[in-house]
């Protein structure tokens, strides 16, 4: 491997002793001008003989890509394509290919990421037995190793989001426990709850992912994940953060412009933030909110830039 993916890509596969008999598993990936990421994130998915099947939804790619997986998908029979539907967003795209899937276990991963060694079997073999429904999330990590942010987080509100922001949750001690992001905190031993996992790498069981009628697709990009996990609890079930199943993302490899990213990222959460609202008194303040949502999601990098992201 020389491309983009070299330095990280590293493949393998736990033993598969474990699967009940039939329980296939599908890898569903959603492509959009993903860039030189998608053809080393395919060939990471094809190396892990536990993949039974990768289904790539084409929202959109440049024609040397979209002829790339054609080919692909004429060549391997594991591949399956579903193309020609135009951009219709990630949480449709993602419903699409869940539909079209075979597998009993459904890993949805994004196609600028990297399984590392034994992610796949790490995830589906935490998965079975577990109370209905669950979600198990990878731990999605950068290109230098360190823990993404957003790979596990707490309970994503209006009000925890506004303290996590503006910093108040990391600088105030009373309000500490707002704070979204769990990245800095101690990676756990074992396999452990999280209120939000991340959508870059994770896994459902098909009647699970059923049950809960897939993604939201009034979500266009971004949020879908989020919103999902909320749903899983909210049902009684289980949302799980993964330390041992480890995949590298790199992100911000898209074609598409980073403003347009951003825009639709904050659009979505002030949909997210207006879904969960509670009685007529939050409903006026997150529609109220919803433009300063999205102003925040737009000009959010440029916070990060003078405010230092770290900080």
């Amino acid at each position: 491997m020389n491309g983009i993916a070299a330095p990280f890509a590293v493949v393998g596969a736990a033993s598969a002793d474990f699967f009940a008999p039939g329980r296939a598993v599908s890898v569903i990936m959603v492509v959009y001008m993903t860039g030189e990421a998608l053809q080393e994130s395919v060939a990471c998915v094809l190396k892990d003989p536990l993949v039974d099947e990768l289904v790539i939804v084409d929202n959109g790619s440049t024609r040397p890509d979209a002829a790339d997986l054609r080919g692909l998908a004429d060549r391997d029979p594991r591949v399956v394509l579903v193309a020609g539907q135009g951009n219709v967003g990630f949480a449709r795209g993602a419903n699409l290919g869940a539909r079209r899937a075979n597998g009993e276990v459904l890993v949805f991963l994004n196609p600028d990421a990297f399984l590392q060694a034994g992610c796949i079997g790490e995830l589906v073999r935490e998965i079975e037995g577990r109370p209905v429904p669950c979600i198990v999330g990878g731990r999605v990590l950068n290109a230098d190793g360190t823990e993404q942010r957003g790979a596990r987080r707490g309970d994503i509100t209006l009000m925890t989001a506004l303290l996590s922001l503006s910093r108040l949750a990391r600088h105030v001690p009373a309000w500490r426990r707002h704070q979204v992001h769990w990245e800095s905190e101690p990676v756990p031993d074992e396999v452990t709850a999280a209120p939000t996992i991340s959508g870059a790498c994770f896994c459902m069981r098909r009647e699970d992912f059923d049950a809960m009628a897939g993604f939201d697709e009034k979500y266009f990009l971004h949020v879908e994940d989020v919103d999902l996990c909320w749903r899983v609890r909210r049902q009684g079930g289980q949302v799980l953060f993964h330390p041992r199943a480890e995949v590298v993302h790199l992100g911000h490899t898209s074609l598409t412009s980073p403003l347009r990213v951003e825009f639709h990222k904050g659009v979505g959460l002030a949909r997210y933030f207006r879904k969960r609202a509670q009685g007529l008194g939050e409903q006026v303040i997150a529609l109220l909110l919803s433009p300063v949502v999205v102003a925040a999601a737009v000009l959010r990098p440029l916070l990060w830039r003078v405010m230092g992201r770290a900080s």
